[in-house]
């Protein structure tokens, strides 16, 4: 008995552009038969009638990239990405950690392989002779300064030029960067324009450019490979122990400490799990940390998920700081400041660094403006150019504050009724309550900022008063009678407690 196998029918991609769908991407079998992306569907169809037809969908394209980039960090932090398709390693300093740049293209190659991707890995000097190898499809690693004979026989279409300057340079029988080459380039810049000779120069080696890596270098990193994967994630965090172990030496050595800490699990099949934390304080106790790490991991939504196992943790430092030597004084307020640090570091791990948050002053006397609420972390990086007004601390204990501690956050304006024009109101109404007079005190005046606001802003008089039943209340007038408004109008800001 005889077996045949069928072959399958080639497979589209398509995408409406300019209301005709056209072919997106195509896969090899359909290539082989002509068809190329920019084609109509109808035309496509004329040719192949059992042609499979997908929609395209770029965002999950893309998305998927993204994923391969993460997975790439393995063997270099400098990965940068080229849409829709490409991706760029600069694997200098790396290669030996694979057994040379043989070795690592085959451990790329083998891992896309099994993830279901089909790769084309060039490796040059610059990273243009490299893109322009993957895309006519050579794959080879080209040793130190021969990447113009490399990139000589590589047709002109993988310069990525624009459509017309490719067409003028076809019909002129420059079809691959060595014709292209041997030309003069001052004729070829006043043809075809600068850019042109720029991307011919990069791609034959002649000028370096160095990538953008999508994610900027850490201060440090400490990582630890795996000749078996390690299959439970109590072993993966033991062994980001040992990392932050090795990682507070290399800090204690360098007289530095860790803000913003990063612990990478590498998946066998490319997923990648990133866990972050950060300290108010440069840190480098690896205790401290891994409590940090542990809230943060019992923080997840879906757990920490180990598939066939991990084969690398690695753990970065992505922005370090001095420690600077301090003398602890003989009370315990020293104790109590780390507490508290201490205390926010952990609600940042296990709610996120932006739902912890900390006011810090500005330089402005209008009161709504006077504070800006940041994440705890970041404002205590931030260089503290400003103090708060300690006046009241000053005072008398027994004096009422000058200003209440919270205020709306808008004004709310009132009804009120005052005895002369610019004093002290005798009776306001607020949310349908009336409130009797029964002491008051002021006015504070507050003028406007003109030089941000504009002259147009009214000056404000502020009061505090207290009520026949004991509410005290800081109201204010906005404008000024016979001066900026016919009608001033009164607000409430802010209630003393």
């Amino acid at each position: 008995m005889q077996t045949m196998s069928v072959p399958s029918a080639p497979v589209v991609f398509v995408e409406k552009v300019k209301s005709a769908l056209r072919l997106a991407a195509v896969d090899r079998e359909a290539g082989r038969q002509g068809l190329i992306p920019g084609l109509t569907l109808a035309d496509a169809r004329a040719r192949i009638p059992e042609l499979c037809v997908a929609d395209m969908d770029r965002p999950a394209d893309a998305a998927s990239l993204a994923r391969i980039a993460d997975a790439c960090d393995r063997y270099t932090p400098l990965v940068e990405i080229e849409a829709p398709e490409m991706l760029f390693l600069d694997i200098t300093g790396c290669a030996h950690l694979f057994g040379g740049e043989a070795g690592l293209c085959r451990d790329l190659a083998t891992r896309l392989k099994g993830a279901g991707f089909e790769a084309r890995i060039s490796l040059a000097g610059t990273p243009h002779a490299a893109r322009a190898l993957a895309r006519s499809g050579r794959q080879v690693i080209v040793p130190p300064g021969e990447e113009a004979e490399a990139v000589a026989g590589v047709p002109i279409e993988a310069l990525d030029l624009a459509p017309g300057t490719l067409t003028t340079l076809t019909r002129a029988g420059l079809k691959t960067i060595g014709d292209l080459a041997r030309q003069p380039r001052p004729s070829l810049a006043a043809r075809f324009g600068t850019e042109t000779v720029s991307r011919l120069i990069r791609t034959l080696g002649q000028e370096d450019t160095a990538i953008t890596p999508r994610r900027a270098l850490p201060d440090l990193t400490v990582e630890r490979r795996f000749a078996e994967p390690v299959g439970r994630t109590d072993d993966a965090f033991a062994a980001l122990a040992g990392l932050c172990r090795d990682m507070a030496d290399l800090l204690e050595a360098r007289g530095e400490g860790g803000r913003h800490f990063e612990a990478t699990f590498f998946r066998t099949d490319g997923t990648v799990f990133r866990l972050c934390v950060e300290t108010g304080r440069p840190a480098r106790d690896p205790a401290l940390v891994m409590r940090l790490f542990n809230e943060r991991l019992g923080a997840l939504a879906d757990p920490l998920d180990p598939g066939f196992g991990f084969d690398l943790v690695r753990l970065a430092v992505r922005f370090a700081d001095r420690v600077e030597a301090r003398q602890h004084s003989l009370d315990a307020n020293d104790l109590e400041d780390e507490a508290v640090a201490t205390l926010t570091d952990r609600l940042a791990a296990r709610f996120g660094v932006a739902r912890v948050q900390r006011l810090a002053p500005v330089d402005s006397h209008i009161p709504e403006r006077a504070a800006r609420a940041l994440a705890v972390h970041a404002a205590q990086r931030e260089p503290q150019r400003l103090s708060w007004d300690h006046a009241e601390e000053d005072a008398d204990e027994d004096a009422p504050p000058v200003r209440p501690i919270h205020l709306f956050a808008a004004p709310q304006p009132i009804e009120a009724l005052a005895e002369v024009p610019d004093g002290p109101p005798l009776k306001f109404r607020w949310r349908r309550v009336l409130h009797e007079i029964a002491r008051a005190e002021g006015p504070e005046r507050i003028a406007p900022e003109w030089w941000l606001t504009g002259e147009g802003a009214p000056t404000r008089d502020y009061y505090r008063v207290e009520d026949s039943r004991g509410c005290r209340f800081w109201v204010f007038r906005e404008g000024l009678f016979h001066e900026e408004e016919a009608r001033p109008r009164w607000f409430l800001h802010g209630v003393f407690a």
